[in-house]
């Protein structure tokens, strides 16, 4: 068996060519670390706030030279959005809101019996 002659011909090998990338890929990362400081600051959730500060940050640090080329804003804006958001829900924190002191209610006299 190995006295067979090998019948592969040199000129009719066709080298392996990368097929281009789709343009209809979708960055899920990019969009999330968009739309996550938004949804934080709407809500006041500061859950949502951390975890578009992680999102961001990842998204940032894993962006491609051709990515960064092709985006409409940089990433590191992400990456500020995410910690305003942030410093959005803690703010009642450091700036307490009027209404949060006291309720009306809680000034108001006891109710008494009628004669």
């Amino acid at each position: 068996m190995s006295t067979q002659k090998d019948m592969r011909r040199v000129d009719l090998v066709i080298p392996y060519v990368e097929p281009p990338a789709a343009k209809s890929d979708t960055d899920i990362s990019g969009a999330m670390s968009t739309t996550l400081p938004m949804a934080a600051m709407f809500t006041r959730n500061r859950m949502i706030g951390w975890v578009a500060v992680i999102i961001s940050i990842q998204s940032w640090l894993s962006e491609s030279p051709e990515q960064s080329k092709n985006a409409a804003t940089p990433s590191y804006m992400s990456v500020f959005m995410s910690l305003m958001s942030l410093a959005v829900t803690y703010m009642p924190l450091f700036f307490p809101t009027p209404g949060a002191r006291g309720s009306a209610t809680a000034d108001a006299p006891a109710p008494s019996p009628s004669p």
